[in-house]
């Protein structure tokens, strides 16, 4: 894949808040966009799947969109995929949210109600991560924090790039391939939600590490 003339796409399919990645994205010098069809993918260098809300609500909509097939397609041609948030759980095959819903099934593991214990639910606010590595944590470390905003959890087949514990230790972020999610929103989590989205740049984009 040659992307050296490509752009950033940011899926607009209903169930994303897309201004604040919007903005992110660009603070980190990424020529981005929105696709509102289906065809609008069509040479891009990556894709951002944005995703707040429930997981039943938007995977229907990934599905009305017309998006379910061409994220598929995008990701098995080799087209770096960033899920955030909601998008990182649409990655997998389904939720406990929303039985019956079908995800993107394109990573595995399961997502699941977080258990917090005595602490409130939905998680919401500041937490530190571990066990940071891989190409989407390069220059995160270990007791970094970024900003969660949820009620159900990752835990995945192997794909942990990194980890979070709120109630119970769960993926904070995946990474397989050419395929990175963050549970939390980089878009609001600083400097290292920053450093976050210029490594996903630099992987599109095959930039040496900077």
């Amino acid at each position: 894949m040659s992307a050296e003339n490509g752009k950033i796409a940011v899926i607009d399919y209903g169930a994303g808040n897309l201004y604040s990645v919007l903005c992110a994205l660009k603070r980190a010098a990424a020529p981005v966009y929105v696709a509102k069809t289906p065809s609008e993918l069509s040479g891009c260098a990556g894709v951002v799947l944005p995703g707040v809300g429930a997981f039943g609500y938007a995977a229907e909509s990934l599905k009305e969109s017309g998006f379910y097939a061409s994220v598929k397609e995008k990701v098995s041609g080799g087209t770096p995929i960033l899920g955030i948030c909601l998008g990182m759980q649409l990655l997998f095959s389904s939720s406990e949210e929303s039985v019956g819903a079908t995800g993107l099934g394109i990573l595995p593991g399961k997502v699941l109600k977080l258990k917090t214990g005595s602490l409130k639910s939905p998680h919401m606010g500041w937490t530190s991560l571990t066990d940071c590595k891989g190409e989407l944590m390069r220059g995160v470390k270990d007791g970094d924090f970024v900003y969660f905003v949820h009620s159900y959890a990752v835990f995945s087949e192997g794909c942990a790039c990194a980890r979070a514990k709120y109630g119970e230790t769960f993926d904070a972020a995946v990474e397989r391939g050419n395929v990175f999610a963050t549970q939390f929103h980089p878009e609001k989590s600083s400097s290292v939600g920053h450093t976050i989205l210029v490594n996903f740049l630099n992987y599109c984009y095959g930039r040496a590490e900077a």
